[in-house]
């Protein structure tokens, strides 16, 4: 199955999109407080990973991720004090998880061909 698109580009990177869009704005003057950033990214969080979910029909991995993002920003927007560095490794934790699980769980569209008798002989 081919990675759905929308306009043009995976959902993970439109999120990302969102992500540091809203960081930006906040460092060229934006003035929102840490509550107001982390809510903006928790809902684009978990509408990207909702809608994730629902495109690709099991993508359950994604949705986690999502959950996992709009957790972090609502925490930080509630008081938990983590460095950006923190918060990337932790995300980064949580998405390689996630990753791994998910591998376990793909299955190939088509089963392999079974080798031809005359090539096992030779083996």
């Amino acid at each position: 199955m081919k990675t759905p698109l929308i306009f043009g580009r995976e959902p993970a990177a439109w999120l990302a999109l969102v992500s540091i869009i809203v960081k930006l704005a906040v460092a060229f003057g934006w003035d929102a407080s840490a509550e107001v950033q982390a809510n903006v990214n928790a809902v684009a969080a978990a509408a990207m990973g909702i809608l994730i979910a629902v495109i690709v029909h099991d993508g359950l991995g994604a949705a986690l991720i999502g959950l996992a993002q709009s957790g972090l920003a609502l925490s930080l927007g509630y008081g938990l004090d983590w460095s950006a560095e923190k918060q990337v490794a932790a995300m980064a934790l949580v998405t390689i998880v996630v990753a791994m699980w998910d591998r376990t769980q793909v299955t190939a569209p088509v089963p392999p061909e079974p080798i031809p008798a005359r090539a096992q002989s030779n083996a």
